[in-house]
């Protein structure tokens, strides 16, 4: 670095020595350093300046250019939700196997409150009281004359409502746009849809969430955009759901039941036609949930899944089919049912005390035998019989495609042995779900298929495991209809369709122990039409009492068989299913030759 002298001492020395004026070179000198500072600050200063000015023109570019894009733009209110993130009111319709919606969005308003923008608080706080008659008038005028700026009223109106509370000309109160989840159809399916509500919320929009049933287990699906709006399809029939629930809703009230349950399913495929719980509820204006007393009471438990039950007779099939197919019996096989009969200290008795002596595999089941049954199992064993229920799904909640679905799961005995397996095979110790029987006896109507329920539209059967020989499942579909034409259901034949069923009544738990003397669950387990089958129907009725004799008859030949022949003969036609001659041998018949 060369350093420059801030005095010429080389031309102040020589210039005393020639006589010259040496603070003349100085000055001069000074000037010129002067100078060059000056140059050196001007040219900074402008190079700043140029700096400067780019930046300016830049920013006022970027400004220009974002009011361009909003003059353009369409006006939006700005949102009022949680973390400014955007809230995403689209969700998918839900249709039913043809196509009928079932449910949609439906546009509407909420209305919100801007006290500070009020001309007369007190005055809309009373008008607004005369159009939402649940509304507490003297909140409202508390909230509006006192230091609040903001505050929903409703969060959805109707119509009529929105012109009300135009009228009263209040320009504090305002309206957000909005969707909302519409049921057209009112209650109908209200358990397998669920419902839906609001998440997050601003002013103008809302989130539109599933709260229950398929309208939360799909809730990613339903609200995912990438679908393209592509509708959710259901495997349930519309018109055979609204047959289904007003049948069972007369069969409940003719038989004075505390609550009812049906599951129409195709028994090749798994699909539910139609699945029925009663109380039911308006999924437009869903109830609140018990907080205390039995979940049960709550017409939002869905019995079909949620309900888990010891379902009697029903289970004497099962025992029937699996000994069948392991070769310990066969249909003829004569068993003796003749008492007393005891297993682990404890006695086994038949309904009413009877004693019907030696009786085939098939008469066993016809006249619903405890002790045949029990004496089949005892030969099975107690490791086989889990086998077999657990291949039919007996151990595990259904993977029913409803959120209530999970909390389904079956109660099995702590302590497995002799005696469970015998009270199990006559179906007491084990309670399970409605929806659970009719995957059982779908595996019997289709030739030993295991089956999975499932809520979605199905285009062909999806064959699980076989659970047992397409015989046994034969010479079994020959004994359930037996029991409609020869035994306990003899209520239950619909001429045209060859009912084939088995009826099942099981004395109700109580809460603390025991079981109740009066109350029963009564159920019929159906397949139809008995020599092809293509349908399982489950009827179930908690408490009923039939009471057109002398004496309340509460068992499932006199209750839960009617209504559901009845259901039958109602849905069989809705079903593409015409009544036929059910198909028989032609004994004693001798064909002749005319020539």
């Amino acid at each position: 670095m060369i350093r420059t002298p801030l005095r010429p001492l080389a031309r102040i020395l020589k210039a005393r020595d020639t006589g010259g004026d040496p603070d003349q070179i100085e000055r001069d000198n000074k000037r010129q350093r002067h100078e060059e500072m000056r140059d050196t600050m001007r040219a900074r200063a402008e190079g700043r300046f140029l700096v400067l000015g780019f930046f300016f023109v830049c920013a006022f570019m970027a400004v220009g250019a974002r009011m361009s894009v909003l003059a353009v733009s369409e006006a939006t209110e700005p949102r009022a939700s949680a973390g400014g993130a955007a809230i995403s009111a689209a969700r998918a319709d839900i249709v039913d196997r043809n196509g009928n919606l079932l449910a949609t969005n439906f546009e509407t308003h909420a209305l919100y409150a801007q006290p500070p923008l009020m001309v007369d608080p007190e005055g809309a706080a009373e008008h607004l009281a005369k159009i939402f008659p649940d509304l507490d008038g003297a909140r409202l005028k508390k909230d509006f004359t006192g230091k609040r700026k903001f505050l929903w009223i409703r969060r959805k109106i109707s119509p009529e409502q929105m012109q009300a509370v135009h009228e009263i000309g209040e320009p504090g109160l305002l309206f957000g746009p909005r969707d909302m989840r519409l049921y057209p159809n009112g209650a109908l399916a209200a358990h397998i849809l669920g419902g839906a509500s609001f998440g997050k919320e601003g002013v103008s929009a809302a989130e539109v969430i599933g709260v229950a049933g398929v309208e939360k287990y799909f809730d990613d699906y339903l609200r995912d955009p990438a679908n393209g709006a592509a509708p959710l399809e259901l495997s349930i029939d519309l018109t055979v759901q609204a047959a289904s629930e007003r049948v069972l809703w007369g069969g409940m009230k003719l038989m004075n039941a505390k609550g009812a349950s049906s599951v129409l399913m195709d028994a090749h495929t798994g699909e539910v036609i139609s699945a029925v719980s009663l109380p039911t509820f308006d999924p437009n204006n869903r109830p609140r949930p018990l907080t205390e007393g039995d979940a049960s009471d709550s017409p939002l438990f869905n019995r079909s899944v949620q309900g888990v039950y010891e379902l009697g007779s029903t289970f004497k099939i099962f025992t029937a089919a699996q000994a069948i197919d392991l070769g310990l019996v066969n249909a003829n096989t004569v068993i003796d049912t003749s008492g007393p009969m005891k297993v682990g200290g404890f006695r086994i008795g038949e309904f009413q005390n009877k004693n019907y002596g030696k009786l085939s595999v098939t008469d066993i089941i016809v006249k619903s035998s405890n002790r045949g049954t029990a004496r089949m199992v005892l030969d099975i064993g107690t490791k086989r019989q889990k086998d077999f229920l657990k291949s039919l799904g007996f151990f595990e909640a259904t993977p029913f495609e409803t959120v209530e679905a999970k909390t389904g799961k079956p109660l099995l005995p702590e302590r497995w042995g002799d005696l469970s397996s015998v009270t199990i095979s006559y179906g007491h110790g084990l309670s399970s779900s409605p929806m659970h029987l009719a995957a059982g006896y779908a595996a019997i109507a289709n030739g030993g298929y295991a089956v999975t329920p499932t809520i979605l539209k199905r285009t062909q059967a999806a064959k699980g495991a076989q659970v047992m020989s397409p015989e046994a499942a034969r010479i079994a579909r020959g004994m359930l209809r037996k029991v409609v034409t020869e035994g306990t259901a003899s209520m239950g034949d619909v001429p045209g369709y060859a009912v084939g069923g088995k009826t099942g009544t099981a004395d109700k738990p109580k809460p603390r122990g025991g079981y109740y003397d009066d109350k029963v669950i009564a159920t019929f387990a159906t397949i139809f039409p008995a020599h092809d089958p293509k349908y399982v129907l489950i009827v179930t009725l908690d408490e009923p009492e039939e009471t057109s004799g002398t004496k309340p008859r509460r068992t499932a030949g006199w209750t839960a068989v009617p209504v559901a022949a009845e259901m039958i003969g109602r849905v069989a036609p809705l079903l593409g299913l015409p009544p036929s001659v059910e198909p028989t041998e032609l004994a004693g018949i001798t064909f002749t030759s005319s020539n």
